[in-house]
Formats: C-alpha cells, structure tokens, sequence
C-alpha cells in the first residue's frame, strides 16, 4: 500500500513538474515576443524622418498597452471562446459559465495581437493621426484580428480544412500588413513622395533600424518556437529546437538574397534592404517552422528575399504605395508568400513529399479569406476614422514634424 502511494506520489510530482516546465516555456515565449515591440519601434524610428521619431516611439508603446487591454476583455474571447459556426468565438457574457483560461496562453495570444497591430503603424508612418492610429489598433487587436484568428486557431473554419499557419505568417504578419496597405493608401503619400517621379525620402537613423531587426530576429525565436506551447519531455524539445534551427537558417537566407539582389540592381549592397530581407525570411517561414525541413526552410528564406525586393519595387514604382519602412512587402507579400509555401514544402502533404495539392489549395483559400476579411475590414474602419476623427495631419503638421505638434516634445534636443 505504501509503494502504490509512494508510486503515485511520484507520478503526480512528475506530471506537476512538466506541467511548470510548459508554462515557464510558453512566459518565457511570451517575454521574448514582448521584446520585438521595442524591435518594431527602433526599426520604424530608424527607417524615418527624426522629426516624427517620438510620435513613432508612442505608437509602438500605445498600442501594445491599448491592444493588451482590448484583447483581454474582448479579443481573446472572439478568438477562443466557444465556436459559433466556425466563425467566432462567444464573448464571456455569452456564456453560461466563464471557460478556464490558461493565463499563461492568454498572456502569450496577447503580445501576438500586438504585434499584428504595431504592423500597421510603419505603413502610414510620419502622416497620421495619432487619436485615429489609437482609435484603429483598438478595433484590430479587439475584434479583426481575433475573428480571422478564430477561424485557423481558434477552432474556426480554415482550421477544420487542414489549413496551417503554426505562428502566424497568415494570422498576424499578413493581417497586420493588409490593413496596412489600405491605410497607407488611403491616407495618401508623404509630401513630396511623388512628384512627377519617385523620391526616396531616407531614414535617420540606420543603426537603430539595423538594432531593430538584431532585437526583431531575436524576439523571433520566442515567436516561433514558444508556438510549441509546450518543453516538457523529448517531442517538445526536439520540436522547439527544429524550430529554432528553421527560423534562423530562413532569416539567414533572407538576408543575403536582399543583399545579392540589391547588389545587382542597385550596384551596392543596400544595408536597408537586406535589414527587411531578414525579417522577410522570418516571416515567411513562420507558418511552416514545424514541417519543413531545413534545406526547405533555405529556400523558404531565398524565395522570401526575392519577393522583398521587388515587391517593395512594386508597390513604392508601380503602385505608388508609400510604405516608409516596407511593411506591406515584408508581412503581407511573405505572410501570404510564406503560408502558400507550406503546401509544396510540408513533410507531410506537401506537393513535392508526394501529398498532392490538397494542403496547397487549402493554404491558397486560407490566404485569400484573411487577406480579404483584413482589406474590407480595414476600409471599413479608415473610412469611418476618415469621417469623424480624421486620419492625416495637416500639411504643416507634416513637413514640420508631428513630435512638436502631436506630443508637445521631441526626441533629439
């Protein structure tokens, strides 16, 4: 009798130690993705004008605080609660008794809201509002971003097809840079953008960019590997370090191709390119981190890099879209990019392991619906801001900086 209590006792220290181990994991995920909001502000404060560099610095601080809020009380809810129809989840008062919330996972589903919301803040940098910029990452961490979250993980629709995005290369990168891209083209070009031609207005400050993306690679493994949700035991640890190993060789790759391409076109090896070549690459393979190989992940990282390139090529000549930091490119076009690649390089299902092109086409309709729930929504919200609030800063305002005149102080005295 006493062996079996001693047995049993042994079994219960066991279970209550691996379930320690998966939750200091799953903070320590979510300290990590918690750090990439100072990575987004010193990338965007570097990739502009000094002028606008305190404004910058408040969004980034703003709407984490305001998404964390949001989130709470209505997001998370969207996002987890209980599914209606595959297409949202109960809010708390819907329910007849309030589910369990793992607040580790709740802390760890918050910081990935705010990053969808911080997305949009580089596409219409150093010409809007700051009272609409509030007002927009209020409504996308508490209820745009949750509902297309819901229907790939929160039990929702595209989840129940098979589609994967393991981090968020759908869920987060491209619906941050979707609504981006109507903001950016709503709100208008900066002054003297595009005057007849093209006019590269540069940023102030490439060290901070470059100590941007450092922190944003960084953050990224928390981002991806803390997905696991789980360390204890061999599975998890062998996963958690595949995904190490795929983040990294994608960013690697990422970074060199911008550079090489750059260095081709342009006849230097541009330093600002191959900054968001990197973040490219680590966005592109965040969706597949956990089935595709590394020698796939590689050439997940070229195929991003080269999509970096010239899609900030297209939208800045053709387009005539101006992304001051090429968010657009970097989260939209790789997110979707990313996302599609899963299902030719997935392990298994993928189209070259013998999988046929379900998983593909599944991937592909995943990413039209976000992509076109995020545009329509985004429209929606910019025009209603557009109406009542305003979104952009007057002339004045802009040419002489929005620190002075939207926060009464600057970043450089």
């Amino acid at each position: 009798m006493e062996e079996i209590l001693t047995l049993n006792t042994l079994q219960a220290a066991v279970t209550e130690t691996g379930h320690s181990i998966d939750v200091v994991w799953v903070l320590l995920g979510t300290a990590l993705v918690m750090f990439m909001q100072p990575g987004f502000a010193m990338a965007e404060a570097g990739f502009t004008r000094s002028k606008n560099t305190a404004n910058i610095l408040m969004k980034n601080l703003v709407d984490f605080a305001v998404g964390s809020i949001a989130f709470f009380f209505i997001g998370y809810a969207l996002m987890f609660g209980t599914d209606i129809g595959g297409l949202i989840g109960k809010l708390p008062f819907m329910e007849d008794v309030r589910p369990d919330i793992d607040l580790s996972f709740l802390m760890f589903q918050t910081v990935f809201a705010a990053t969808a919301a911080t997305i949009v803040s580089g596409a219409v940098a150093e010409r809007t509002e700051f009272k609409a910029y509030v007002l927009f990452s209020i409504f996308t961490t508490a209820i745009v971003y949750p509902i297309s979250g819901h229907w790939i993980w929160g039990g929702g629709w595209l989840s129940e097809l098979g589609f994967h995005d393991f981090a968020g290369s759908t869920v987060v990168h491209s619906v941050g840079a979707w609504m981006g891209l109507v903001g950016a083209a709503m709100i208008g070009p900066r002054i003297g953008k595009y005057n007849g031609k093209v006019n590269a207005i540069p940023g102030h400050n490439l060290t901070f960019a470059a100590l941007g993306v450092f922190i944003l690679w960084f953050g990224w493994f928390g981002f991806n590997a803390g997905s696991q949700l789980a360390a204890n035991g061999t599975a998890n640890t062998i996963a958690i370090s595949h995904i190490f190993l795929t983040t990294n060789l994608s960013a690697a790759a990422g970074t060199l191709t911008a550079l090489i391409i750059s260095w081709m076109r342009y006849k230097r090896p541009s330093l600002s390119l191959s900054l968001n070549g990197s973040l490219a690459g680590l966005v592109a393979i965040t969706a597949g981190c956990d089935i595709v190989s590394p020698e796939a992940a590689i050439i997940i990282g070229i195929l991003a890099g080269t999509a970096l390139v010239f899609g900030v090529e297209f939208f800045d000549r053709v387009l005539r879209i101006d992304d001051p930091v090429g968010a657009i490119s970097v989260h939209g076009i790789n997110g979707a990019l990313g996302t599609i690649l899963v299902g030719f390089f997935a392990k298994e299902g993928g189209v070259f392991y013998g999988g046929g092109f379900t998983l593909l086409g599944v991937q592909v309709l995943g990413v039209v619906a976000v992509a076109a729930w995020a545009l329509g929504t985004a429209f929606i919200i910019f025009k209603v801001l557009q109406k009542t609030v305003g979104l952009r800063v007057s002339a004045r305002v802009e040419e002489e900086g929005l620190d002075i005149y939207e926060h009464g102080e600057k970043a450089y005295q």
